[in-house]
């Protein structure tokens, strides 16, 4: 369903695009237009036009064609940026998968990536070499490359020296005009220093000006000796003399006003895996500071400072010391990382940097020793991370949360932070949080805020301008350390740098982007109040999803998010349809088309709530949408009600659906169920090669009668018992077969339930919003297990994981419940494997981690297992979900399709076999990668014989 507005484009640029670009890469559509009108800032604008450009030559039509009608365009990454960098009301430019691509060059010393590779990912590629990218945000997991170059990001340990600015190596760049420029191309170089002679005398003519004004130059200087991202980054113009240094530096940090970066080399820095961490906390924040400063001129990586609120907000969590909840308003903590680049050189910097700590010890008030161990030192930086989140899951609905980030000139550090303290005092933000990365002197601030009222806004407005007079003319230090300049801070550029300076910014802009086109009102702004306008309206709505910040934290995990709408999307564009004032007709609109982009397009696997800060499962609330108009009420009551029988009717369909592809072939086959599929208005699946036969009927019997072995209780799934294994295999046994042997050669008693044939764990209903049905189901199946399992204490091994997911979730919600299960890969790996010999194989193998592992945290078992079996395995990277849902795979197969676009690119040659623990997803995963998957009990089976002796 298709919502339409009203586009106030010049209908000859709309033509232009239309000539060039394939018609799904022009996003008119109302509601997926108001999905991508927010980013993590507090501002909302709703593009009239959402582009998708698939490579650098559509980008550079799209912007020749704009600047020729005098289109303003905007760029988005991921739309992490926290101070509304990354919206419009004009047309949005968002990237196609085909810009992930990534290239190590000279052995990790430098990297080349495209704009559109998460800045985690890049780092994955580097780790064979121990090198990284220099900048390190928060936000590594989520924010694309593109992101963090345009706003030069820096981090916890990246300081000064290791941002996008100064391990910059080359970059090619498309300008407003749409002429490309890639600096590290002799021949792109000489081309642009032709066409654009007045650009690069223009930079000649500013870098000579600063050069002459010996008081402007020392403000540059003494401004990015602290983290300074306010404004363009001016300080290219002292640090190079050639017109092109200038030029990509000038790039970096300008938040898509001067031009696109359509990739960039970075000279990458050493990742030092010796690392130690530990926690202090001091009666006084004057303390911590004055350590700090002794602490720039150590061995640390990471100095992070956190005041007493802050502190507060994360009392209890594991790691914390006892008491953190009464600690006094003075009070403050540094939690220090301290690495080297092997054992004795750590030890070495430890010994240094707890010297400098011993004479402050007496005004220790608690701590957590420095330590190598990982897992608790995850636990303590967790910690740290959790401050921001722990604000917004507690914040009033209807508020947003704010994060701010200033510097001030690290000897003054601790009046800075007295000053923050008195500043939200005056204001009303008693919850105020302060933290930051302590060794640049950059504080990073959060309070919650309402913009309801006229009130609530004249109180931002009032406290905006107090902290840039405070920051500025008080401290002489910088409005934005990090996060960029935005829509925030632009009003307050000229106040933080002087009119010199500005007008300066203002040329740059000029020669760069003579017509104002690209991301206008970012940087430079001349409205005094544009930090006050387009503000996002946060309506209170549901409790669970008033929490969302729309940070975008969950996306990358989110198997639609290349089809549909991501986690972050669907709560956004609920949020408008639920709260916005459109016509009964638009609204009525917008929801249908919810239903498709929301709802039937959701995987609903919950894999969001592990990387949303504020823990929201964005599948729950999509089931419970379905809930309130479940499809097929009767229907669903009779198959659970008669589960056998349809099980049967199951395997003969699928039977007779084999025969017709036999028969017809598999063009006709695919060709009749899309029409049935059509005629019965999505009630009949789609089909495709890799659907399965159905299985064999196994009678599921005991294998052995010897009381003396240890015992095991055996939950087959249904997908197991309806769905034969992969076609393409070669060991067609069934999976029941399979296990049973692997079983028998460890010694084990396998005992399954006399009405298995009736049983579910109850997915397929809660899948689909039948939320009754499916708690009966996993009843029905929890009593029959418990019945063999308690009378002699048995575990439970369930051969799928979602089933053992979904029976675990429903064990939690009954008091007493306490049979034990496990899902294949953790009980072989656990308790059968120590009892079989195993010689591994030598073909690689590819292994495909589930959602449902991952939520259950047994993903580790299904690794270790599958490296215990063959010497080399394939994960696929940034594949999370299969996107295959339970049955989502068959009737809207496009969910897969787009969750696995990467996959067969990442099968090397000489793998010719797939693992994984859940038989639905296998279909998806062989449709995909051209090789067959199987469970991986199969693949162990292969590879053991038994260390039992008689």
């Amino acid at each position: 369903m298709q919502c339409e507005a009203e586009i106030n484009l010049p209908v000859a640029f709309q033509q232009a695009l239309r000539d060039f670009l394939p018609a799904e890469n022009i996003i008119q559509d109302l509601a997926q237009r108001l999905a991508l009108s927010g980013d993590a800032s507090f501002y909302r604008l709703t593009p009239e036009l959402v582009v998708r450009v698939d490579n650098i030559s559509q980008l550079s039509r799209l912007l020749k064609f704009a600047t020729d009608h005098l289109v303003p365009v905007t760029f988005r990454a991921a739309g992490t940026s926290l101070c509304g960098q990354a919206v419009t009301d004009s047309v949005l430019v968002v990237l196609s998968q085909n810009w992930r691509g990534a290239e190590v060059l000279d052995e990790g010393a430098r990297i080349r990536l495209q704009p559109g590779i998460i800045g985690a990912q890049a780092n994955k590629l580097l780790q064979p070499w121990g090198r990284k990218i220099g900048p390190d945000p928060a936000s590594i997991d989520s924010c694309k490359i593109g992101g963090i170059a345009a706003n030069n990001a820096s981090g916890m340990c990246c300081g000064v020296k290791q941002n996008s600015y100064h391990t910059l190596c080359d970059l090619t760049l498309v300008m407003a005009d749409g002429s490309v420029l890639d600096t590290a191309d002799a021949e792109s170089v000489k081309a642009f220093e032709s066409s654009h002679g007045p650009l690069l005398d223009g930079l000649k003519v500013l870098h000579q000006q600063v050069k002459e004004d010996g008081l402007l130059a020392e403000k540059i200087r003494h401004k990015y000796r602290l983290k300074n991202t306010t404004g363009y980054g001016i300080n290219s113009l002292l640090d190079f003399e050639q017109p092109l240094d200038i030029l990509k530096h000038l790039l970096i940090g300008s938040e898509g006003t001067l031009g696109f970066i359509a990739d960039i080399t970075y000279h990458t820095v050493v990742d030092e895996r010796d690392r130690a961490s530990g926690l202090f906390i001091f009666n006084r924040i004057d303390t911590c500071c004055e350590l700090v400063s002794r602490l720039r001129q150590a061995p640390v990586a990471a100095v992070e400072l956190m005041d007493a609120r802050a502190l507060k907000s994360v009392a209890g969590k594991p790691a914390m010391p006892p008491g953190m909840d009464a600690l006094n308003e003075q009070a403050a903590a540094l939690l220090i990382e301290v690495t080297g680049d092997c054992a004795q050189v750590l030890t070495e910097h430890l010994e240094e940097i707890e010297k400098i700590i011993a004479p402050y010890t007496d005004e220790l008030i608690g701590s957590v020793a420095f330590s190598q161990d990982k897992a608790r030192n995850q636990e303590l930086w967790a910690i740290r991370k959790g401050t921001f989140p722990a604000v917004g899951a507690v914040r009033p609905s209807g508020t947003t949360v704010i994060i701010e980030d200033v510097a001030f000139p690290v000897p003054r550090l601790a009046d800075g932070v007295e000053a923050l303290h008195r500043l939200f005092h005056k204001h009303g933000y008693n919850e105020a949080i302060i933290f930051g990365h302590a060794l640049e002197g950059n504080l990073h601030f959060v309070f919650t805020q309402a913009f309801n009222t006229e009130a609530e806004i004249r109180r931002y407005q009032d406290f905006m301008q107090d902290l840039s007079e405070l920051v500025t003319a008080g401290f002489g230090g910088s409005l934005k350390a990090e996060h960029g300049t935005g829509r925030n801070m632009a009003p307050f550029v000229k106040m933080e740098w002087g009119d010199a300076a500005y007008t300066l910014m203002e040329r740059i802009k000029a020669l760069f982007d003579p017509d104002g086109i690209l991301n206008p009102g970012v940087i430079l702004n001349a409205d005094d109040k544009a930090h006050i306008r387009h503000l996002k309206p946060i309506p209170a709505l549901d409790p669970e999803l008033d929490k969302c910040i729309e940070c975008g934290f969950c996306e990358p995990v989110c198997p639609s998010k290349d089809l549909t709408l991501t986690p972050r999307q669907r709560i956004a564009l609920w949020r408008q349809i639920q709260a916005g004032e459109y016509s009964p007709q638009t609204k009525q609109q917008l929801q249908q088309a919810y239903q498709y982009l929301g709802v039937d397009t959701c995987a609903a696997t919950g894999l969001c709530a592990q990387r949303c800060p504020v823990g929201i499962n964005t599948g729950d609330f999509i089931k419970q949408l379905r809930a309130q108009k479940p499809k097929g009420e009767w229907i669903a009551k009779q198959v659970a009600s008669h589960f056998a029988g349809t099980t049967r009717v199951a395997r003969f369909a699928l039977n007779s659906v084999d025969l017709s592809r036999n028969t017809l072939g598999e063009t006709p086959t695919q060709a009749i169920f899309k029409g049935l599929n059509k005629l019965s208005g999505g009630a009949i699946p789609k089909w495709y090669p890799a659907w399965p036969k159905a299985a064999i009927k196994n009678r599921h019997t005991a294998v052995t009668s010897n009381r003396t072995q240890p015992a095991v209780v055996y939950f087959p799934s249904c997908t197991n018992r309806m769905f034969a294994t992969d076609a393409g295999a070669e060991d067609q046994r069934p999976l029941q077969e399979v296990i049973a042997a692997i079983l028998e050669k460890a010694g084990f008693r396998v005992l399954v339930p006399d009405d298995i044939d009736q049983l579910c764990c109850g997915t397929p209903w809660d899948s689909k919003g039948h939320n009754g049905i499916a708690d009966d189901k996993a009843s029905q199946s929890m009593a029959s297990l418990a019945r063999l399992a308690k009378a002699e204490g048995l575990p439970v091994l369930v051969d799928a994981s979602p089933c053992a997911m979904q029976l675990n979730h429903y064990q939690l919600k009954q008091p007493g419940s306490d049979v034990k299960l496990y899902e294949t890969a953790e009980f072989l790996y656990r308790f059968v494997v120590p009892k079989l010999e195993i010689s591994p194989q030598k073909e690689p193998v590819t292994l495909h981690i589930t959602c449902s592992s991952r939520r259950m945290h047994t993903e580790q078992y299904l690794l270790d297992l599958t490296r215990a079996c063959t010497e080399q395995v394939i994960v696929p990277q940034d594949i999370y979900c299969c996107g295959f849902a339970g049955d989502k795979g068959f009737y809207t197969p496009e969910l897969n399709a787009s969750a696995l676009a990467d996959l067969s690119g990442q099968i090397p040659s000489g793998c010719s076999q797939g693992v994984s623990n859940s038989r639905s997803c296998e279909i998806g995963l062989h449709q995909h990668s051209g090789i067959p998957f199987q469970s991986v009990a199969y693949l162990l089976d292969r590879v053991s014989t038994s260390k039992c002796v008689d």
